[in-house]
């Protein structure tokens, strides 16, 4: 074989490379969750589930596996989850008026302190 039929193959499996990674199906959590659902349900094997979706068996049992451990953390209670812009701004307000209950309260300690022992002097 020569060098140029073995580069042209092997530009041609990187064009056809390309083409499959750009034409490749994405799918939305909310896709995922109604394919790994309906394959749970057992209504249709598995094979023709992927058969009908146009996708790899793999790839199902992949959306599967992650789907199980993410319900198994989330039942466990360990899931971090992000808060939202707007929970954020809430818990930051929260936080700036506890803090400014915190000192008016430790400032009314600290009067309450020196009315009953005077002026910061000890009496004998």
């Amino acid at each position: 074989m020569s060098n140029k039929s073995v580069s042209s193959k092997e530009a041609a499996d990187k064009l056809v490379k390309n083409i499959r990674r750009k034409t490749a199906r994405k799918y939305s959590a909310e896709e995922k969750i109604r394919i790994v659902l309906a394959g749970l349900r057992g209504e249709e094997s598995i094979a023709a589930l992927c058969r009908r979706e146009s996708m790899a068996e793999s790839l199902y049992y992949k959306w599967s596996k992650e789907f199980l451990e993410a319900g198994k953390r989330q039942l466990s209670g360990d899931t971090a989850r992000q808060a939202t812009a707007p929970e954020v701004k809430d818990l930051r307000s929260e936080a700036s008026a506890l803090k400014e209950c915190v000192a008016d309260l430790t400032l009314e300690n600290r009067l309450l302190k020196k009315s009953i022992i005077g002026d910061g002097e000890f009496e004998e």
